[in-house]
């Protein structure tokens, strides 16, 4: 079972993280998600456990669990969508005045 794990300390290791979990079961994978210009913790990640009874004694466990001084939060993970992403400008069709035929009408 997949497990989303928000509020990560920024100083925390996934091997400290690694830890943590698996005192509650096998842990498969971990991975804390790292910000690709500056190369510092996002704060959340995923970690993996490969029995789902184990899994889910972790969440119920750990979610408010301090963690290196931060309350973690911790919840089964939604499957990732594949959504389209716009460029962070809107969807190309639209202007200060509105869509394009908006715009045009106004002039």
């Amino acid at each position: 079972m997949n497990i989303y794990v928000a509020n990560i300390p920024f100083k925390a290791s996934e091997d400290e993280l690694r830890e943590l979990f698996q005192e509650h079961g096998d842990v498969t994978s971990v991975k804390i998600v790292f910000d690709k210009l500056t190369n510092r913790s996002r704060g959340f990640g995923f970690v993996e456990m490969s029995d789902g009874a184990s899994a889910k004694d972790a969440i119920n466990e750990l979610n408010g669990y301090n963690f290196l001084g931060k309350d973690l939060v911790v919840n089964e993970a939604r499957p990732r969508t594949d959504s389209p992403r716009s460029g962070g400008f809107g969807n190309g069709n639209r202007s200060k005045f509105g869509d394009r035929d908006s715009y045009n009408k106004k002039w």
